[in-house]
């Protein structure tokens, strides 16, 4: 049980990245009203969870309709994480992301006379915390414990556990934009990139090997 609950909450701790995307929240938030980021996170927490437990319920049935063995999704998925890992390590990631949050700035500086757009379900829920990635290691992770109820509950909760910690960040993030600063992010982000490459080459072996031995 300990196991599991190690290596989920690694595994979507890494991949998720709540430290990491408390900045980017900041920067699309940025000039906002206190309420307004509240109501944000909050509604991006209900619908990014929502997805997950979608894909973490049903994700082997939707794969089954459009005829991919899970072993072919190991493969895949530990290759997509190993590459995100990589891009992590080398603050390629964070690039993207804060290119990302900058345009969405930009938008809201533009329309500042205007209503705040709802970012809650773009960019916040999807792509930032129901991502390819977490969509893939939680599909993963739930396919390990196949025909253990008692696992899989423990791999739900653990996920929720880490949407929750987003969530605080989230609600925290005009206490934590004064302390939480961009170095302290990259070093985050860096060190939970090799973990995650190292989790992802574990899909791949597992991939082939039971494509091959089974």
């Amino acid at each position: 049980m300990v196991d599991i609950v190690l290596q989920t909450f690694v595994t979507l701790f890494v991949i998720i990245d709540p430290i990491g995307l408390t900045p980017m929240f900041i920067g699309v938030t940025a000039g906002a009203t206190i309420a307004y980021r509240r109501r944000m996170a909050i509604r991006a927490f209900f619908f990014g969870s929502g997805i997950l437990l979608f894909f973490a319920l049903i994700g082997h049935e939707f794969l089954g309709l459009l005829g991919i063995e899970m072993s072919s999704f190991r493969i895949a998925g530990g290759v997509m994480l190993f590459l995100t890992g990589l891009e992590m390590v080398f603050g390629k990631r964070t690039s993207r992301r804060n290119e990302k949050a900058e345009e969405i700035k930009k938008e809201h500086e533009a329309h500042k006379d205007h209503e705040l757009e709802d970012i809650s379900v773009f960019p916040l829920a999807i792509p930032f915390l129901a991502g390819p990635g977490s969509i893939t290691s939680i599909m993963l992770l739930m396919e390990g414990q196949d025909g253990s109820f008692e696992g899989q509950t423990i791999i739900l909760l653990v996920a929720l556990a880490v949407m929750l910690i987003s969530l605080v960040l989230f609600l925290n993030a005009h206490h934590l934009e004064k302390i939480l600063g961009e170095a302290v992010s990259s070093i985050f982000s860096r060190i939970l990139g090799v973990l995650l490459a190292a989790l992802a080459s574990q899909y791949i072996m597992d991939g082939i090997r039971t494509a091959l031995f089974t």
